[in-house]
This record gives C-alpha cells, sequence and structure tokens, in this order.
C-alpha cells in the first residue's frame, strides 16, 4: 500500500458499503449453466418460485451471505442488453438493506451478470479544473493539468511536494501546470488553519502563496513546538501562532497589504476549504496526498519515477513530445583526500 495519510472518518463512513461491496465482489459474470428446459424470463412478469430459489441459492454461494439475511428480487424489466432483462436484488441482514444492486438475468434463465457501464471523458485534462488556484510551471492552456489535493500537516504530503520540486518544473517547464486543492484531515489538528492561512497570502501573491507552502511542508515537524524548550509538549495554539506569522512574514517579503491579510485570517472563512474537501470526497478521495494528472488519479507518495512517466504518457495522448525518459541522478562520490606532500629527504648538511 502507498504512504498516505488516511481519513478515519471517511473510511469509518464507508464501511458497511464497502462490506457490501466485498461481499459482492466474487459474483463477477460469470455463466451459469445449463438452464431449466422451459424456463423463461420476461419483462414485467415476476419471477417464478422456482426462478428466485436458483437466484437466491447461487447468491448464497457466492457471496457468502450472513445466515439470516434475507434477499430481495424485483419484477424484471427490460434491458438494453439483448437476450437479457434487469432485476433489482436488495440484501437485508439485522434490520439493515444494502443498496439496490442491478444484476442481468438471460431470457433464458441461465446466466447472471453484472454490467458495469461507465460514460468515457471526452478530454480527460478536462475533468478537474485549476482555474482560481496558485499555479507552477504553465498557463490554463498547458497540455497537462495536474491537480493536488494537498493536507500541510500530512507527512507524506510532505514527502511527495520535496521529491517533485523543483524537479517538475525544471523538466516540463510551461507544458505542465501544477496547483494543490485543500484537504486538510480531521486528525491533523492544526492543517484547516495552515490551509487558511496559505490562502490569504494567495489571495495577494501567488510567490508568497508557494514560498509559505514550500516552508511548512518542509518543517511541518517543528510547527507547535517551543523553540526555547525542545521537550515541552507541541500545542496547537502555538503551531497557529507560528503559522500566522509565517503568513506576515511572506507579506513584507512581498509587500503585500499587512492589514488586509490579517482580516482575512481573522475571519475564519473556510467555506472555500470546505468545497474543496467535498469535491475531494466526490472524487473518491481518502487520503493525501492524492495528483490528478489530466484526470488520472495516483494515490500516495509514490516515486518521482512513476509521476514523470504518467505525465509523460499525458503528454503523448495531447500530440506533445515529452522529453527524454527521466534517470535519477546518482549520489555524487565522495571527495578523495588529496594526496599528502612527499618527505623530502634529508639533504645530509
Amino acid at each position: 500500500m502507498l504512504p498516505s495519510c488516511n481519513n478515519q472518518n471517511v473510511l469509518s463512513r464507508c464501511l458497511p458499503s464497502l462490506l457490501f461491496a466485498a461481499t459482492l465482489a466474487t459474483l463477477g459474470c460469470h455463466a451459469q449453466t445449463p438452464a431449466l428446459t422451459g424456463t423463461t424470463v420476461k419483462p414485467g412478469t415476476p419471477l417464478s418460485l422456482e426462478e428466485s430459489r436458483r437466484v437466491e441459492v447461487l447468491l448464497r454461494q457466492k457471496a457468502n451471505l450472513p445466515p439470516m439475511s434475507t434477499i430481495h428480487i424485483s419484477v424484471p424489466a427490460s434491458s438494453e442488453v439483448p437476450g437479457f432483462s434487469t432485476i433489482s436484488i436488495t440484501f437485508e441482514s439485522d434490520g439493515k438493506a444494502s443498496r439496490p444492486i442491478t444484476f442481468l438475468v438471460s431470457n433464458d434463465g441461465a446466466t447472471l451478470a453484472q454490467l458495469t457501464k461507465y460514460t468515457l471523458p471526452v478530454k480527460p485534462r478536462e475533468m478537474l479544473s485549476s482555474a482560481g488556484r496558485p499555479a507552477r510551471g504553465g498557463t490554463e492552456a498547458a497540455p497537462v493539468i495536474i491537480v493536488g489535493f494537498d493536507d500541510l500537516e500530512c507527512p507524506y504530503c510532505a514527502r511527495l511536494h520535496e521529491s517533485i520540486f523543483p524537479l517538475l518544473t525544471q523538466r516540463y517547464g510551461d507544458k505542465v501546470r501544477f496547483v494543490y486543492k485543500d484537504f486538510p484531515l480531521e486528525q491533523h489538528p492544526w492543517a484547516m488553519h495552515a490551509a487558511l492561512d496559505v490562502n490569504c497570502v494567495a489571495e495577494q501573491s501567488t510567490p508568497g502563496y508557494w514560498n509559505m507552502v514550500d516552508y511548512v511542508h518542509a518543517h511541518a515537524s517543528e510547527m507547535g513546538a517551543d523553540p526555547k524548550d525542545p521537550k515541552a509538549e507541541k500545542t496547537l495554539p502555538r503551531a497557529t501562532e507560528q503559522l500566522d506569522a509565517l503568513a506576515h512574514e511572506q507579506a513584507k517579503a512581498q509587500k503585500l497589504d499587512d492589514a488586509k491579510l490579517t482580516a482575512c485570517i481573522k475571519t475564519n472563512d473556510t467555506r472555500s476549504i470546505a468545497e474543496s474537501q467535498k469535491l475531494g470526497t466526490s472524487l473518491g478521495i481518502e487520503a493525501t496526498p492524492s495528483l490528478f494528472i489530466n484526470g488520472d488519479k495516483v494515490d500516495g507518495a509514490v516515486p518521482v519515477e512513476f509521476i514523470f512517466q504518467v505525465i509523460d504518457d499525458a503528454l503523448r495522448a495531447e500530440g506533445v513530445t515529452p522529453p527524454a525518459p527521466y534517470v535519477e541522478p546518482k549520489p555524487a562520490a565522495p571527495a578523495t583526500p588529496a594526496a599528502a606532500p612527499a618527505a623530502k629527504a634529508p639533504s645530509g648538511r
């Protein structure tokens, strides 16, 4: 499993549905033969008791359902797949019902199958917008758009950030546009405030935003510590104070309106961050970091070589020739100590 910071609350909410999904994972699209002589399935006509029993026995065998569970089978309906009708099946156990699950049943009653249908994206590059976010690299017209969902307190996000910057911009220049969207996790106490601070800086300065993001990712382990007492316990108030100080340092360095920055931080308006979290959740994000490279999702702190392969593939799909294959630089060899000067023979004088 790739290193990532997990959102435990999201996982606990998803657990019941994951259990149902895991139970049904073994079903696949296996044909069940032979059919009973004279058996027919017709849209609008309930399955006979014998047909329903065959479906139920199969599901109990393949899905390993609890003994006391109940299976509800709907009346067959027309299907867009020739030779098949659809039935909706619901599982109920301990008073809890699953969501309805659609199956295909052949009109001769011999085959039960599942069909998952997806609409292919017309332009994967446009699946996620980078508009309105401070960017590195090219413009919004760049052939590759990378949208990262980031938590500034996540150590794996810091690892990924360190591995790809500045290599990403050095390798691809304006061919790639990179932006972060906020996905602070609830178990990280100061991540939300960090997102607020960097966004307040971003309102006035893109370079200031990236300077602060770079610094926080590089020094996240120090946030909340007492510089005068390294053994003291880290605290949230101290981390918040340090993050605010970093924001004001950028305001000074970038010649920003410090009063405007202070007002932005004090309002504590996290609505845009919440919208970013909501978007991430809708995309199936449960942990950070997560990158979308022209719509292709990459989870965890993966090696930079893999990320560059995905970017190169995305460039080719856009008709752009990528750079030469990336080769990780070899560590510099340790310096050889200079040879000591040769001793001179005594002159004998």
